[in-house]
């Protein structure tokens, strides 16, 4: 009997031991969190430079011209974050808009496939063929056509679908209501608006370049312009998603987004301290007497600094962070919403000042920041602390973006 004892005892202390050693199994009922986790190696993404952590102070301008305080100097910190190192591209933004054309090409084909939750997707490797009569409604019909191209495609019909949490809102909530609630479903229309280059300026001819920007191969790595506060926002959920689709684990999750403003003002200083601009210098020539930007220099004179309009994206030196065109160019949609004594009451860690405007909202709700500058703007506009705002639903010739990416945990070994 003693020996069938110390046997069972013996099995029990063995299969301790085995269970202890078992991977993502209780340790002696220890707290050792839970095993098994992914490992975190940090990130990468194309295209994008780091910007690390700091403090700055902004809206250190001695340019006010107004007295309006609208950069009223504060100091503030910044957590690290990825950033685009030029503005995003004809030819990137294509990209987008393919993805969309092709998916609701797909969709009219009835190109699904059954997933492993027996969901319908997409089916990728289906190969398209624009010829097929089930996609004549993505062409244009009847009197739209021109010169008999029945071929051409009516760019109305690119909208994308997607979704949005309004994660301040559920904060203010604590609970109370549904997920659902907080979940906004939105229909965009994505096609930058090429006609900017016609509308924007009056008794102008500019019609070739309004017919040519975007789709001649010679502008592919000109900035995209002609797009609103809201198709850069859809961008951004985009290429989220297809950047999550190639994630080696569905736990790690990253969101690429539009800069706030006091993130953008921190990027374009280049870790210069009260910098006017990215270069760090007080003047817009360097010491040969080089414009540094593409801008207007002067009444009439668009040509002066190389570009007659907008350059290619990756134009001029970049700052010491990497970053290209953060002056001139063009403007930069930013995530913030424009109120003029924001600096007054938003926070001095990460400081953000978001709404969501809908379009029943007064339109000095709808004001957005926009940054940097542009090929048609004068010098002021270039400094790094120069506010300056436009309407979310309006696209202009001289205004693009940029993505930008949160850093998770600490700063990237290489940098």
């Amino acid at each position: 009997m003693k020996k069938v004892a110390v046997f069972v005892l013996g099995l029990v202390l063995l299969g301790g031991m085995l269970s202890s050693c078992g991977k993502g199994k209780r340790v002696s009922g220890q707290l050792v969190g839970v095993e098994d986790r992914p490992k975190w190696t940090g990130i990468n993404p194309f295209g994008m430079v780091y910007v690390p952590d700091g403090t700055l102070v902004i809206g250190a301008s001695d340019q006010d011209l107004r007295n309006t305080y609208l950069q009223r100097p504060k100091t503030i910190s910044i957590s690290g974050f990825y950033m685009d190192d030029t503005e995003i591209t004809n030819n990137e933004y294509r990209q987008f808009v393919y993805w969309v054309r092709d998916s609701i090409a797909h969709v009219l084909l009835d190109d699904f496939i059954e997933d492993d939750m027996g969901n319908l997707k997409i089916d990728w490797d289906m190969p398209l063929d624009f010829d097929d009569e089930m996609l004549a409604e993505m062409f244009y019909e009847g009197d739209d056509v021109l010169n008999g191209n029945y071929s051409e495609l009516n760019t109305n019909k690119l909208i994308y679908e997607w979704e949005e949490f309004d994660l301040a809102a559920a904060a203010r909530d604590r609970g109370k209501s549904p997920r659902s609630a907080f979940i906004e479903k939105k229909t965009t229309p994505i096609y930058p608006d090429t006609l900017v280059w016609v509308r924007d300026f009056a008794y102008s001819f500019n019609e070739p370049i309004a017919n040519n920007y975007f789709w001649h191969p010679a502008y592919d790595d000109y900035p995209v312009v002609g797009i609103d506060w809201n198709q850069a926002s859809a961008f951004c959920n985009w290429r989220t998603k297809i950047w999550n689709t190639y994630r080696p684990d569905e736990r790690q999750k990253e969101a690429f987004r539009l800069p706030s403003e006091s993130e953008w003002e921190y990027a374009a200083r280049g870790g210069r301290e009260l910098a006017p601009f990215p270069w760090g210098g007080y003047g817009l020539r360097n010491a040969k007497g080089c414009l540094m930007a593409n801008f207007k220099p002067g009444r009439g004179n668009y040509q002066e600094d190389g570009g007659l309009h907008t350059v290619k994206a990756d134009a001029y030196f970049p700052n010491d962070y990497g970053l290209f065109n953060m002056a001139g160019n063009v403007s930069e949609w930013t995530s913030s919403a424009f109120a003029e004594n924001a600096n007054s009451f938003y926070h001095d860690l990460n400081p953000d000042f978001k709404y969501n405007a809908t379009d029943d909202d007064p339109e000095s709700f709808k004001r957005k920041v926009i940054r940097g500058g542009s090929w048609k703007d004068v010098g002021y506009f270039l400094r790094t602390d120069t506010r300056h705002w436009e309407y979310q639903d309006t696209a202009k010739s001289y205004i693009g973006f940029r993505c930008v990416i949160s850093n998770m945990g600490r700063a990237p070994k290489n940098f």
